[in-house]
């Protein structure tokens, strides 16, 4: 039996398009997309619309992730200014999927099944028990991981973090499949995982690919996700040039101040990355 698990997209069109291609080729005969595959891109509806055709002529499976939640909450008004600010590239998201969005409700938060004539049990989820903004990398400590894995499986396969991740815990191996779209890893090229069931274990593998980013460039700009999708949106578009983990320092050096308003959003931002060059 063999199994592709793919997850964070994150609206990057080529780059899922080179994993989609490849996970054909493989011919698997399950497939997994785990969570994220619109939000902090410029071509969320496209995705959608790519997977959707993937799950009708395929059974492709989908597992919701923290994005998928945040563009549905976006159907509410925002409580202020500054989180209406704050979350502008998540509401333009929202308005380029419309009605289309409301299919992700019904994706579920987990999935789970075995290998063939076995016990050897993998579960998928974006997150953890814990949630789907629970990330596991390589510093998550035994004391965090206690409690957030189920019990008697095999194989967990987690995402969120964009970066690619093979570690034990327990007697369970952890999988984190990394990020189609907008890798963490240093490394700019898609990451998709391979799940093979040889009749007795599950052995895992994680794939990198090559994509056109200067295309996945080019939609960052003409989309309008950078123009309309506000002040954070150059940030996520740094994140995705340097294939690097920005937010959380912007939210370390500057929310408390924007949310004090010592700083506009937008001063916050150019601050913030000119400290970068």
């Amino acid at each position: 039996m063999k199994v592709a698990v793919f997850s964070d997209v994150q609206g990057i069109l080529p780059a899922m398009e080179v994993v989609v291609e490849d996970i054909h080729r493989w011919k698997p005969d399950l497939v997994v997309m785990n969570g994220d595959l619109v939000n902090r891109g410029p071509l969320n509806l496209e995705c959608l619309r790519l997977f959707q055709q993937q799950q009708k002529g395929h059974g492709w499976l989908p597992v919701k992730g923290n994005h998928e939640e945040y563009v549905l909450q976006c159907r509410q008004p925002p409580e202020n200014e500054i989180e209406a600010g704050m979350r502008r590239f998540a509401d333009w998201t929202y308005r380029q999927m419309g009605d289309t969005s409301l299919v992700m409700e019904q994706w579920p938060d987990h999935l789970t099944f075995c290998g063939p004539a076995s016990g050897a049990w993998v579960h998928i989820t974006h997150g953890t028990l814990l949630g789907n903004r629970e990330g596991i990398s390589q510093s998550t400590t035994d004391e965090r991981l206690a409690g957030s894995l189920p019990d008697d499986i095999e194989l967990f396969v987690t995402a969120h973090t964009h970066k690619p991740l093979q570690r034990p815990f327990e007697g369970i191996r952890i999988l984190n499949v990394g990020s189609v779209g907008s890798p963490f890893d240093g490394d700019v090229r898609a990451s998709y995982g391979r799940l093979t069931f040889d009749g007795r274990a599950w052995h895992e593998e994680i794939m990198r690919l090559p994509y056109d980013r200067e295309r996945a460039g080019r939609d960052f700009n003409e989309s309008g996700f950078l123009e309309q999708g506000g002040p954070l949106a150059r940030i996520i578009h740094a994140e995705w040039s340097r294939a690097g983990l920005l937010m959380p320092l912007w939210r370390e050096e500057f929310l408390e101040r924007v949310m004090r308003r010592e700083l506009d959003l937008d001063q916050s931002v150019d601050l913030f990355l000119a400290s970068l060059k």
